[in-house]
């Protein structure tokens, strides 16, 4: 079986106790903790900054944490996110005037870097920066709001980066973000996404652990 992870959303956490549903999921069975970060400029949305990924840090969640940034221009923000301790920095190519001087900002600061492609967006971006990228966030809805509907077209983009991916030999996770759940997970792991980005599906779950191992058995099935 591939090594699949599964990465809950905070976007959709109870913020009023977040450390205490960080942990929760974790203890749950997740692998990995994703930060929607909106800017309310690039996206129609403002959502939380580095100090929130820092407070985590001290809350004690040790857990690798993928920050998928939302805002425009990016630079400016990505060294404050890896001091807050960001492992992963993922970032839209229409936010920055330089992709390659992006990227090497995130590694710079002790990241592992990865860009994002929007349902719209070309997958032609990939060609020639997708041998310094350690992850490709596809997205499965247009970024700015939680809770939407998989656009089901993202299948066939799933698949011609998983292509990219195996045939540029490296070890480069492939994310899908937006609408994943029980009902759909196992089309975008067929299609050759390994890393699920769930934000609704678990947090608004009444028990993560039942959810969390769903997931699992669903993706256990796949050959």
């Amino acid at each position: 079986m591939k090594d699949y992870k599964i990465a809950p959303s905070i976007l959709s956490a109870d913020f009023s106790r977040l450390g205490e549903d960080v942990k929760k999921v974790i203890d749950a069975g997740a692998d990995m903790i994703h930060f929607d970060v909106m800017d309310n400029h690039y996206v129609p949305n403002l959502t939380f900054g580095p100090m929130i990924c820092e407070s985590l840090r001290k809350y004690g969640i040790t857990s690798m944490i993928d920050v998928h940034l939302m805002i425009k221009p990016v630079d400016r923000i990505i060294p404050d996110f890896a001091k807050a301790g960001a492992n992963y920095i993922t970032f839209h190519p229409e936010a920055t005037d330089h992709l390659d001087r992006t990227i090497n900002l995130i590694k710079d600061n002790g990241c592992k870097p990865g860009i994002v492609l929007n349902p719209a967006t070309p997958v032609s971006y990939l060609e020639h920066c997708i041998g310094n990228l350690d992850m490709i966030l596809l997205m499965s809805v247009n970024p700015g709001f939680p809770g939407q509907k998989f656009i089901n077209g993202t299948l066939e983009k799933i698949s011609s980066v998983r292509h990219l991916i195996d045939n540029s030999e490296r070890e480069i996770r492939l994310e899908v973000d937006g609408g994943i759940n029980l009902e759909n997970i196992d089309k975008v792991a067929k299609a050759g996404a390994d890393t699920f980005v769930a934000g609704s599906a678990i947090f608004n779950s009444d028990n993560y652990k039942k959810t969390i191992t769903s997931m699992r058995e669903v993706l256990s099935k796949i050959k």
